[in-house]
């Protein structure tokens, strides 16, 4: 899978959303991540993992301690896609709404007639 599509599947998980939510207010380990949910430490490990192989997160180890951290530059490229294209679409839309009223000035010229 290329890079942007591993990061929008692993965003399109509402739990995977969450944990990035909560790991852009500082590292922290599976436990810590896990208090939030109903489910297991062992869920939200694979749920992490995703978001690793994703190269949303980055895992370290200190001790018995294996903190998760959010990477700094993980949402730049889908970022940079969503904003490509939101332009794209803005132009398109600018065009349609200069159209829409070209016609509607067209009408009224025709019904004033």
């Amino acid at each position: 899978m290329d890079p942007l599509s591993a990061t929008f599947a692993a965003l399109a998980d509402p739990t995977r959303r969450a944990i990035l939510a909560r790991l852009a207010d500082g590292e922290a380990t599976v436990t810590q991540l896990a208090e939030p949910f109903d489910m297991t430490t062992q869920a939200v490990s694979k749920h992490l993992r995703v978001l690793e192989e994703a190269g949303l997160i980055t895992r370290g180890r200190r001790a018995q301690w294996r903190p998760s951290r959010l990477r700094e530059d993980a949402l730049d490229d889908a970022t940079d896609w969503l904003e490509h294209h939101r332009a794209a679409f803005r132009d398109r839309f600018a065009a349609l709404d200069r159209e829409i009223a070209a016609l509607r000035q067209e009408e009224d010229r025709d019904g004033k007639h």
